[in-house]
């Protein structure tokens, strides 16, 4: 383990499950692997899953670390206001960021958008 924290984006997940070389040689050796629960909403309520892919999908998060949302977490809270008023992301965005910041790890995505917000560590793939 190397110390470093990731929080997924959907499309990080998505890409991991499809085997991309370089995020799984990343997470082999993370101390925490996390996903927002939105992300978790996204990637089932993607159509066309099949058996294998929620199967798949079950393993990973026997792994990963769910960053839930409930209305008496007032620091994630905070955090997601703030980010969506300062840098107009989209509330799903976001919740992703914020949870990322919240729990201090690199947010892996291939979303360009979310690099604008300064204080967040991303890893583009």
């Amino acid at each position: 383990m190397n110390g470093e924290r990731y929080l997924l984006d959907t499309n990080a997940v998505v890409a991991l499950l499809r085997g991309d070389a370089p995020i799984v040689a990343r997470l082999n050796t993370a101390e925490w692997i996390g996903i927002s629960v939105i992300s978790q909403i996204e990637f089932l309520a993607f159509t066309g899953l099949s058996d294998a892919d929620l199967a798949l999908f079950a393993e990973f998060l026997r792994r990963a670390n769910i960053v839930g949302l409930t209305g008496n977490d007032t620091a994630l809270i905070n955090q997601i206001v703030q980010v969506r008023q300062i840098h107009r992301l989209k509330l799903p965005d976001a919740i992703i960021a914020a949870s990322a910041l919240t729990m201090q790890a690199t947010l892996m995505t291939a979303d360009q958008h979310l690099q604008n917000v300064p204080q967040l560590k991303v890893v583009s793939f």
